[in-house]
């Protein structure tokens, strides 16, 4: 594989999108080859754009993560804090 196509395959893989839309996902696997083989520039050029038309559909359809943001680690502190509070309390 050449080097879009690896990156594409990257992205899509942490993406996690392969399973929601593979025959999307196989599509931009495709073009990516089609930029990475030896061929004029305006062919490239097509399938770039196609590509990046195809890559912005993909994420978003991506599941969104819902663990890992700044408001997830406030609660996930409090809640430590709130569990260390009962504790205390209850004469632990």
């Amino acid at each position: 594989m050449g080097l879009v196509t690896d990156r594409i395959a990257e992205e899509i893989a942490g993406l996690r999108v392969d399973e929601i839309a593979p025959g999307l996902a196989q599509v931009a696997i495709s073009l990516a080859e089609s930029i990475d083989e030896k061929g004029g520039a305006t062919a490239k050029a097509n399938a770039a754009r196609e590509l990046r038309a195809v890559m912005n559909d993909l994420r978003r359809l991506a599941p969104v993560e819902t663990k890992g943001d700044s408001v997830d680690d406030i609660a996930e502190q409090r809640a430590k804090r709130r569990a260390a509070a009962r504790e205390q309390a209850a004469g632990g």
